[in-house]
């Protein structure tokens, strides 16, 4: 994505200029176009130097709600597109996301589709917002899509907090105790070793645990530096394979497979599926966009691949049932949930009805989970903490045996 410089003239001759991000100056000519532009000239900017770096939008999911919502409102009350977008942009805190809607509103004025003038701004609206907003302008319906959307925003905000509630816990109780066994092999054995140097005792007679944690410690120290580089080789080289496709997929496949957490993951992508594709036909979207769309926003691989392979076996005149169980992805619950809402007619409602379902598994799924790791890992990190200490004290213990029978 970049920013490219445009001119173009209106159908009065009237020369207009701006800055648009696209993936190339054919894009932009094509936007320009659909806004019924001429296209003069289209050039690529340079991207100014800049010391404030920003990870991903800038824009939260909560902002987003709060955006539909009070648009939807707005909407309702007769409201044109433009003033709504004045108003939100004039009481938007975010700065970043207030320049976005000033951004929106322009274009809308000069003639693009509120929609298309969503699409400019990728990062901030995704697809599943801008396709969701261009049904509703198609169908007259824009309130009630955006007031949807607010309530699909809200429901994937939770999920996304009960996947990183899932993943986040194990993950800093490791690190916790990877640090605290490198402080006791690199301070706390050789302080020990040194004491029982300086009371006379040899290492050899010294209990075989306490011998084998010093062993432990001594390499430890003595390779630290090699295991350093090598941490830092797995995670960019890690992060390397992560970003190629094959890599990406692999990681995927293992993570849904991961004994207890990959099960509660699984359900997380069963109702982020359900919810979505349930949001996207109940506000009009076509079946085969409404699933690519599913595909794309699924975060998971496996997930995307079973998707897109429904949605080819759909486009052959397939019911959505048969291709889903043929996946081995989806739980054979759903399938059956989703067979009957084809049968009857009524598949959006079904599948917001497995999606809430599913959210309330995930609830108990998480709570389950964090229950039966957090004993596991204290167990484990008291384990290796309890090793180490009892290994420091046997030689004081026996010193001390010695000395009372002298």
């Amino acid at each position: 994505m970049a920013e490219f410089a445009w001119e173009a003239r209106t159908r009065t001759g009237e020369l207009r200029k701006g800055v648009m991000e696209a993936d190339g100056p054919e894009v932009v000519e094509q936007r320009l176009r659909q806004q019924q532009l001429n296209p003069v000239g289209v050039k690529r900017q340079a991207r100014a130097l800049s010391l404030n770096f920003q990870l991903g939008s800038g824009v939260k999911t909560k902002d987003l709600v709060t955006f539909s919502r009070l648009f939807a409102t707005m909407i309702d009350a007769g409201l044109p597109i433009v003033q709504c977008l004045e108003i939100l942009a004039s009481q938007q805190t975010n700065k970043i996301f207030g320049a976005v809607l000033r951004d929106v509103k322009t274009a809308v004025e000069q003639g693009a589709s509120f929609s298309d003038s969503l699409r400019r701004h990728p990062k901030v609206f995704d697809q599943l917002f801008v396709n969701l907003v261009e049904a509703g302008e198609l169908g007259g319906i824009l309130d009630t899509i955006l007031s949807r959307l607010s309530v699909y925003l809200e429901k994937r905000q939770k999920l996304q907090r009960q996947l990183r509630g899932a993943m986040i816990y194990p993950s800093i109780v490791i690190v916790i105790a990877a640090g605290v066994m490198t402080v006791l092999l690199t301070f706390v054995i050789p302080a020990f070793e040194n004491m029982f140097k300086d009371f006379g005792g040899g290492k050899e007679s010294m209990p075989k645990l306490t011998q084998i944690m010093m062993s432990l410690s001594h390499n430890f120290i003595t390779f630290m530096p090699f295991l350093i580089l090598a941490g830092i080789g797995l995670t960019f080289g890690g992060g390397y394979l992560y970003r190629q496709p094959k890599g990406k997929y692999q990681v995927h496949r293992l993570i849904l497979k991961i004994p207890i957490i990959g099960p509660v993951l699984r359900k997380i992508s069963v109702a982020r599926f359900t919810r979505t594709l349930g949001t996207l036909l109940q506000s009009g979207v076509p079946i085969l966009d409404a699933l690519e769309i599913c595909a794309r926003t699924s975060g998971n691989m496996i997930i995307e691949q079973a998707i897109m392979y429904v949605r080819a076996r759909i486009s052959e005149g397939k019911n959505m049932g048969e291709p889903l169980i043929e996946t081995n992805v989806f739980p054979d619950m759903v399938v059956q949930m989703i067979s009957v809402g084809e049968q009857t007619g009524a598949l959006d409602q079904m599948l917001n009805k497995i999606a809430d379902f599913y959210e309330e598994e995930t609830d108990i799924a998480v709570a389950g989970l964090t229950s039966a790791i957090e004993p596991i890992l204290m167990v484990g990190v008291g384990g290796m903490v309890g090793v180490v200490l009892m290994a420091m004290y046997l030689p004081i213990f026996s010193l001390a045996g010695n000395i009372k029978a002298n």
